[in-house]
């Protein structure tokens, strides 16, 4: 897709994100059925678990972009990466928030170090790390390097986080949807999270997109000035 296309793209999928997490927001407060043993807390669900989803989803496409660098090298994979860490950072944050809140009333404390919190905590500091590593030198080049293997790395993280409910004693509630006998979730909860999924999803797109062309332009921004600067120089 061209950049023209792109620039059009990335407000249309934000706006239709946002409209999404309005009528989401509506979904939960007046349609979706009270959850029986948590109650009204444990509505916060339906915005933890699409936040985690995202995040996830932004990391992946940070490990992706990461390994086509290593192997093109173009930069255009560079800031799609940047871009993408960006979101999932923001997302992930959404879940370090969300999560003890439900736990607060779930489990009696804001923070305990069970696996998939303790695991996903550590996920936001790997990526922290993604950032810190492309200053940790003055050649751009090999610091984008040291990114983008922070990157891959990082994903790895991510199904350690699915499956530590399932292999590790966990506080955790037990997931409710990705089961290999299906879903066990009431059908109004269950479309009222695939909304969220959706929405979620859409308004990340639309703000990776958008951080992206900004990247893009400061690049060649910071690029026609070292020109300029290199011309100049008798």
């Amino acid at each position: 897709m061209s950049f023209g296309k792109l620039r059009y793209a990335a407000p249309a999928l934000a706006g239709l994100g946002a409209l999404g997490v309005l009528w989401l927001h509506w979904l939960v407060f007046f349609w979706v059925p009270t959850e029986a043993s948590m109650g009204v807390v444990q509505r916060i669900f339906y915005i933890h678990v699409p936040s985690a989803w995202v995040a996830f989803f932004a990391f992946g496409i940070v490990a992706i972009t990461g390994i086509m660098y290593l192997w093109l090298e173009d930069d255009r994979l560079d800031a799609a990466g940047v871009a993408a860490a960006e979101g999932g950072m923001v997302f992930t944050t959404a879940v370090l928030i969300t999560g003890p809140l439900w736990g607060k009333i779930a489990w009696g404390t804001f923070w305990t170090w069970e696996p998939r919190l303790t695991l996903t905590l550590l996920l936001w500091f790997i990526y922290l790390g993604y950032f810190l590593v492309r200053r940790a030198t003055d050649n751009p080049r090999q610091a984008k390097k040291f990114a983008a293997v922070v990157g891959i790395v990082g994903a790895a993280d991510i199904p350690l986080i699915h499956i530590s409910v399932a292999w590790l004693r966990s506080l955790h509630p037990q997931p409710v949807v990705m089961k290999p006998e299906g879903p066990t979730l009431d059908p109004h909860m269950l479309e009222t999270l695939m909304v969220g999924l959706g929405s979620f999803t859409l308004l990340f797109l639309g703000l990776f997109v958008s951080r992206y062309l900004v990247e893009i332009a400061e690049r060649k921004v910071a690029l026609d000035e070292r020109t300029a600067e290199a011309g100049a120089t008798p």
